[in-house]
């Protein structure tokens, strides 16, 4: 009961409003007046898709070498090209969850 009075005396205080947040911040802008985080998203955009190349180059690289390879052993080199394969995996993944 003491509870609803404070909250009752907390609203008549405020006016009987409720504080909100702006639910988009206005967008920033570039000087030539373009969309600021469309310009990220493009340079980002453009950065994956070069990542995404090598990714398929160093694929490739590996599939060839796994190929040519008759004895059932990997190559200290198949592996680092398994873990930068990963890391460009992961770099990819992490720009397209950023927006």
């Amino acid at each position: 009961m003491r509870t609803l009075l404070l909250i009752g005396l907390a609203l008549a205080l405020s006016g009987g409003q409720i504080p909100r947040h702006e639910s988009e911040p206005a967008p920033k802008t570039l000087p030539g007046g373009r969309n600021q985080t469309e310009a990220i998203l493009k340079v980002e955009h453009q950065k994956s898709l070069e990542d995404a190349a090598q990714l398929v180059r160093l694929s490739r690289q590996l599939r060839a070498e796994l190929k040519k390879n008759d004895r059932y052993i990997v190559s200290l080199g198949s592996i680092k090209k398994t873990e930068e394969i990963e890391k460009l995996a992961r770099r990819i993944r992490a720009r397209m969850r950023r927006y």
